[in-house]
């Protein structure tokens, strides 16, 4: 069994390399010289070759040993352009994130979250800062801000009257 394996990149320089000789070829039948040039992104010469029909038909006939050079050099150009080298292998390896980013305050807030599932829903500020080993302030401000937003709602605990925060979800 015989296996067959196409490379993409083969087949796409050689339909280029097609192409720009029959539009060659149309330069020497009297159409406007020069449109090879352009399709391969040589803009300057291939506007004048097309207003000076292919330089009096004489850069026409050079081009017909030129046009694989020109081929290959566009395909490159391109294929820089997409960020690969001129093999077709990718030049700089795809940043993949292995980790997600939590701000200080985003990984405090999973931590109170964590404490006052562990505490049935309600949470005061000396409790979080037990669980958390964050600062009073760090942790009022950020139950504050998750009050703010909506996550939580603040009481008082019955016994002792310390502002607890309950977490309605957890609870």
């Amino acid at each position: 069994m015989k296996v067959e394996v196409k490379d993409s990149n083969k087949d796409k320089e050689k339909e280029r390399l097609k192409i720009s000789y029959m539009l060659n070829v149309l330069g020497f039948l009297g159409f406007t010289g020069g449109l090879h040039r352009l399709y391969n992104g040589k803009i300057g010469t291939g506007l004048l070759w097309m207003f000076t029909l292919g330089l009096f038909g004489f850069g026409q006939f050079v081009d017909l040993f030129l046009i694989p050079d020109m081929v290959a050099e566009r395909e490159i150009k391109l294929k820089l352009k997409a960020g690969l080298s001129p093999f077709g292998v990718a030049q700089t390896p795809q940043a993949v994130a292995s980790e997600i980013y939590h701000s200080p305050q985003e990984t405090l807030m999973l931590e109170l979250l964590k404490a006052a599932e562990n505490r049935g829903g309600k949470l005061s500020v000396t409790q979080g800062v037990i669980e958390t080993g964050a600062t009073f302030s760090q942790v009022e401000a950020t139950l504050k801000e998750m009050h703010k937003s909506g996550y939580v709602g603040i009481g008082n605990n019955p016994e002792n009257g310390a502002v607890t925060y309950i977490f309605h979800e957890l609870t």
